[in-house]
């Protein structure tokens, strides 16, 4: 009875060895628990060893803010800390680290005010009493721990994710970000004015100030990525449109194929009858060029080039080559969704490539132009090949790549100057530029790191 009464003394009697000791096992419940909440709420792909190498690192600085730096430092650290961490261990955007430690972080911040102030109003005691008291601590933060538990449980089951953030272009990513940054400072700032006051301010205060700092930053979010998806929705209209000229495009090529399908095979016929080999393969020739006219418009389509951006770049490029009577073979065998460099880099080297070659080719009395986008499984790497027929036979490939050099007098020559920029930022991207007597080539490699 006498041990009874000593253990209860000093679990309801401030104790701060105890309140430490206590600490080291919250903290193994928490981490695994705020881990396993933001892989499952950002849909984040975790391995075994990920999950063990980010618990051997968080654990550790955990038990160093508690035994080692005093608070608020220890606070300011793990803020500043964590979302590199995540970033580097589970391999996602820096946005998204943000997000994994910033929502758990609210969640914790309201249940821990809550729960603190309704054990307060049962026990009428003070908040820093409270805290150093090992019983009233240990029951309040096992009581956050199991709401957050069954909160993350619900995600779960009802596999409630937010997937918003794969989807954002740099501009919105940067806006996103300022506002999350911004209100990480305002919540952590508000969160310790709240505890330094806390025996002053009034419950009805303290809950409406919280509620109203995160009910403002989630519906600015919200709003936020309501744009982003109109955006989204207007980029996908402008591809379907362009989808649409394409398939109007290619039924008008197929009409007129079946209307002339009579007479083609007539032609033919004439050919064999007479045993002109030579006019047949000719014939033929001219034929197969039409044809690949019809494949390569069905290559054009979204489903062949499942991004948005890289589809509508070549499309604009396709149509501009049309109605200047270029030839243009397109051959794309790749997902743009596993491609080894950032597609907004991608575009605009495909996008100046395309423009060069189109100005080339249209100078030409053979205007042709063949692109060919594919892995190249063997060397681990991707592969953008761009070659034309060309006017200028002595073009110098040692300058075309320097700061305004130009084959025409009025023209700045600042588009393989670029090129050559994004790739010098890049290490796992090269080029190769060669020439025939016929064709000028560009083949851009994109190694996986």
């Amino acid at each position: 009875m006498e041990m009874l009464n000593n253990i209860w003394t000093v679990l309801s009697t401030e104790n701060e060895i105890l309140i430490k000791i206590l600490s080291i096992f919250l903290l193994l419940i928490e981490m695994p628990l705020i881990m396993q909440f933001f892989l499952t709420l950002l849909n984040i792909s975790a391995t075994k060893k990920q999950k063990i190498i980010y618990l051997s690192i968080t654990i550790p600085i955990g038990l160093l803010c508690i035994f080692v730096i005093p608070k608020p430092y220890s606070n300011i650290l793990t803020l500043i800390s964590a979302p590199f961490i995540i970033m580097y261990v589970f391999r996602i955007s820096f946005l998204k680290s943000l997000f994994a430690e910033f929502i758990p972080n609210v969640f914790i911040s309201i249940l821990e005010l809550i729960c603190a102030r309704l054990f307060l109003i049962i026990f009428n005691i003070d908040y820093n009493v409270c805290a150093k008291i090992p019983l009233f601590r240990l029951i309040i933060t096992l009581s956050i721990y199991i709401i957050l538990f069954i909160i993350y449980k619900l995600i779960k089951h009802f596999n409630f994710n937010i997937t918003i953030l794969d989807n954002l272009n740099k501009k919105n990513k940067i806006i996103l970000l300022t506002n999350t940054l911004i209100a990480i400072v305002v919540i952590f700032i508000q969160m310790y004015l709240i505890v330094f006051y806390y025996h002053a301010l009034p419950t009805f205060v303290i809950s409406i100030n919280i509620l109203s700092l995160i009910s403002y930053f989630f519906i600015s979010t919200f709003s936020m990525v309501k744009t982003m998806k109109l955006e989204k929705t207007t980029e996908d209209l402008e591809q379907e449109k362009l989808y649409n000229k394409t398939l109007q495009i290619l039924h008008d090529n197929i009409r007129a194929f079946k209307h002339d399908f009579s007479n083609i095979i007539a032609g033919i016929g004439g050919y064999v009858e007479t045993n002109d080999m030579n006019g047949l393969t000719k014939y033929y020739k001219q034929l197969l060029t039409d044809c690949n006219q019809v494949n390569n418009l069905s290559s054009l389509s979204p489903d062949a080039i499942n991004n948005p951006a890289v589809y509508t770049v070549l499309a604009n490029k396709y149509y501009r080559a049309d109605e200047l009577n270029i030839k243009i073979t397109l051959e794309s065998f790749i997902d743009f969704n596993n491609l080894y460099m950032e597609i907004y880099k991608f575009t605009r080297i495909l996008g100046i490539l395309m423009d060069n070659a189109i100005e080339a080719a249209s100078e030409c009395d053979e205007k042709i132009i063949n692109v060919t986008i594919r892995n190249d499984i063997r060397q681990n790497r991707q592969l953008l090949i761009i070659e034309n027929t060309y006017k200028n036979k002595d073009i110098n490939l040692d300058k075309i790549y320097e700061k305004g050099f130009s084959t025409k007098p009025k023209n700045t020559g600042l588009g393989l100057w670029e090129v050559n920029k994004i790739i010098s930022q890049s290490k796992n991207i090269s080029r190769f530029t060669s020439k025939t007597n016929k064709f000028f080539k560009q083949q851009i490699e994109i190694y996986n790191e």
